[in-house]
């Protein structure tokens, strides 16, 4: 039986290496590629049959997996995917649901084991946590926050002002400015400055381009 051809697109060295292990000890896997940039990950593909992507989500040069996986799947839709990260960011579960990703898998906190959920995709299983890793922003959890805060607090941290969040979002600097205050009320923070940075360490909300 052939073996299942896979790709890495990882930017940590040490993630990388440790799938690169986990193939190597499988009779069912051959690595193919191992990158530690999204940038040209599709290009790869087209080179060379891709049957299974490891697809690590953010990464060091801001390149991101899934803008890449999106790519790969217009391109090559047989090409399956895994999405993997450590971040909890809430949002990006449902974008890999919308860009056609089989499975999403977190590095820390998965009870599966990344080969567990390889050899479930493979068989045509979509392989999806329940939910996103509970984390902690000063006295709240993550699933303290509603949606709309968290898209609030995901364009706050890029340092613009409550117009600017107002004009992205279409609502009024007024409803900005309500929760913005509730979210430092729910964590305790003192001011906006210190929401942000907290945010930005506990990754409950990401912004990539």
């Amino acid at each position: 039986m052939s073996k299942t051809k896979v790709m890495i697109v990882d930017d940590q060295f040490v993630s990388r290496q440790l799938f690169e292990m986990y193939l190597k000890s499988s009779e069912n896997y051959e690595l193919v590629y191992s990158l530690e940039s999204a940038i040209f990950a599709d290009t790869f593909i087209l080179k060379n049959k891709i049957d299974l992507v490891l697809m690590d989500i953010l990464m060091s040069d801001s390149s991101n997996g899934l803008d890449a996986a999106a790519r790969i799947k217009k391109n090559c839709p047989e090409t399956k995917i895994i999405a993997v990260t450590s971040m909890p960011e809430v949002s990006w579960i449902k974008r890999a649901r919308q860009i056609g990703i089989e499975s999403f898998w977190y590095k820390e906190v998965s009870k599966d084991t990344i080969l567990d959920v390889m050899d479930r995709t493979m068989k045509g299983e979509s392989v999806y946590p329940d939910s996103t890793p509970k984390v902690k922003l000063g006295l709240a959890f993550s699933n303290e926050f509603t949606e709309r805060e968290l898209e609030v607090l995901r364009i706050m941290i890029t340092g613009v002002s409550n117009a600017a969040i107002a004009r992205k979002l279409n609502i009024s600097e007024s409803t900005v400015k309500n929760h913005i205050h509730n979210m430092l009320e729910k964590t305790g923070c003192e001011s906006r400055t210190e929401l942000a940075i907290e945010a930005r360490v506990s990754g409950i909300v990401v912004n990539i381009k």
